[in-house]
């Protein structure tokens, strides 16, 4: 079970009171309080969160994974670029240490709530592609093969909900304009598409794309929390967590944005490990490997992967220290 402490910052004030024109802020509007609350009618979470202590959501940093073999490069540099182009499109700038990260909070490129709320509303609508389109092809191929997929649909499965739930919580927070939307559009379309012909033929090196995606994740995360534990973004520390959030990481009404993105932070470190890993197994063919996430090993004292942020390794596993 989820730990439901908020965490309590005591805000400096690193930011002036007379600041430039924020740039790149339009592309999304902030919801109303009213639109924050549920209907009447709120579906319980399908898949449970395994839950995090705090001591180990707090450790987690970015870490990068170094390039070996060509997939590897090639997925790594692909990624850098849709990156660059995405840092572009959201007006972002990423911060060289923590006195530039205060320079940018005071500058016409500072991350505004709505900036920071099109960077992750675009960025979990993509987030949430890899585990679907891959269950589903790995679900067609066990149908096809007569045979059971060693647990990895129900792993993928549950990365793209936890994806759609990052997504589901910020659009509770914010709406989208329309150049907002048409990129989550024509991104999407395109994403899509690659990512299931690409998975056909090389689940490795798809896995390996979504490692590397999502230590971006994890380092666009750390400077959100960071903006906040700085006092550079006080309104986004402010912003209420919505009910459908506290449900799904079991959050105590007291709980703030921070601890709300710290869990998300977290998930995004779990899905990092957990393709890196994938990245390293032989997925296909005679003796394919078993998912390593999908049961605990209880009876070997080694550390093994599983569900909670236990023994993470942001680099994923290697095969030769896995009991498969």
């Amino acid at each position: 079970m989820a730990s439901s402490h908020s965490a309590t910052i005591e805000l400096p004030q690193n930011v002036s009171t007379h600041l430039p024109k924020a740039r790149n802020t339009h592309l999304t509007h902030m919801r109303n309080l009213e639109d924050v609350k549920e209907g009447a009618f709120l579906t319980p979470p399908e898949f449970e969160h395994p839950g995090y202590d705090k001591s180990d959501m707090e450790a987690v940093h970015f870490e990068h994974r170094k390039c070996v073999k060509p997939m590897d490069y090639v997925t790594f540099y692909f990624m850098k670029c849709l990156r660059k182009s995405f840092d572009f499109c959201t007006g972002y700038v990423e911060p060289r240490d923590v006195q530039h990260q205060i320079e940018i909070a005071n500058g016409p490129k500072r991350m505004t709530r709505e900036k920071w709320m099109t960077r992750v509303v675009v960025l979990e609508s993509v987030a949430g592609i890899p585990g679907s389109v891959a269950g589903f092809l790995r679900h067609l191929q066990s149908l096809r093969l007569f045979r059971r997929d060693n647990g990895f649909i129900e792993t993928l499965l549950d990365e793209a909900y936890n994806e759609r739930m990052h997504l589901l919580t910020f659009l509770k927070l914010a709406n989208p304009g329309i150049f907002a939307r048409g990129m989550l559009y024509v991104g999407q379309c395109l994403f899509a598409s690659l990512f299931f012909l690409t998975y056909v033929v090389k689940p490795a090196m798809c896995h390996r794309f979504v490692g590397y995606l999502e230590e971006e994740a994890v380092r666009t995360y750390t400077r959100c929390l960071q903006d906040m534990k700085l006092g550079l973004s006080p309104e986004l520390y402010k912003i209420p967590v919505p009910q459908l959030a506290k449900d799904y990481w079991h959050l105590g009404d007291k709980s703030t944005f921070y601890d709300l993105i710290n869990y998300i932070r977290a998930d995004e470190a779990k899905h990092r490990e957990v393709n890196h890993t994938f990245a390293n197994l032989k997925l296909r063919g005679p003796g394919a490997d078993r998912n390593p996430f999908a049961t605990d090993v209880p009876s070997d004292p080694r550390p093994q992967p599983h569900k909670s942020l236990k023994d993470n390794r942001g680099t994923g596993w290697e095969r030769k220290d896995l009991l498969l």
